[in-house]
């Protein structure tokens, strides 16, 4: 089973491994923002039918890009000690699938990642999403990731819709970017790992293990 993959417009049904395959490849030879991209595209991303946790986060950083493995930097590092797993748990495939709101690393600005590209999620997501029928949690990871999924229900700023993170459950679960350059945002809303870190990792643990009510929401 291929643990890193594209999709297509067409999504895949479930028991059909040969068309999660094609779709797989499809979203890895993706080349519909090319010209807008400061590299060849290189989508970064590992799913698998029969994975229940979804991790969706920005687009890929420029070392992501180089080695094409999502979270393998810095920020990858702090997001494991959110979740309490190792390397291993976290990039086996078949229980964990990891489909950023871009796929490829869209370059940088004034020594910030730019912001993934529009065309991106609404082209794979669905497709992607329809084909892992037993996705039980999506963490959505920073701004970008709340913006495609919530909508309007978000809240006015990145803290509210964190803090209210049970009014999404049980499908979504909201985290602030586990960049180093969020220490700052860190330190000020200290609630964030007091209260929101225990309960994702109880929430994470009960989808892993199976449960399709993991947990209560207060």
């Amino acid at each position: 089973m291929r643990s890193s993959g594209t999709s297509s417009s067409t999504p895949a049904e479930p028991g059909e491994p040969d068309e999660f395959e094609r779709l797989v490849g499809r979203a890895q030879a993706c080349t519909a923002c090319a010209a807008n991209l400061p590299h060849p595209p290189r989508p970064v991303l590992r799913v698998s039918p029969t994975a229940r946790l979804l991790i969706v986060g920005q687009a890929p950083g420029r070392r992501v890009h180089e080695t094409g493995i999502p979270w393998n930097d810095p920020s990858g590092d702090l997001l494991r000690a959110w979740l309490g797993m190792t390397r291993e748990q976290f990039y086996d495939a078949s229980r964990i699938a990891i489909v950023p709101t871009g796929l490829c690393y869209p370059g940088t600005a004034k020594g910030s990642d730019l912001p993934p590209r529009p065309e991106c999620a609404p082209l794979w997501h669905p497709p992607l999403r329809a084909a892992m029928p037993g996705i039980r949690l999506t963490l959505l990871i920073g701004a970008y990731a709340q913006a495609y999924y919530l909508g309007k229900r978000r809240g006015r700023t990145l803290a509210d819709t964190v803090h209210a993170w049970r009014d999404f459950l049980p499908d979504h679960f909201p985290l602030p970017h586990p960049s180093p350059r969020n220490r700052l945002w860190l330190k000020r809303h200290s609630w964030f790992e007091q209260e929101v870190l225990p309960a994702l990792r109880e929430r994470v643990g009960a989808v892993l293990a199976g449960g399709d009510n993991p947990g209560a929401t207060d």
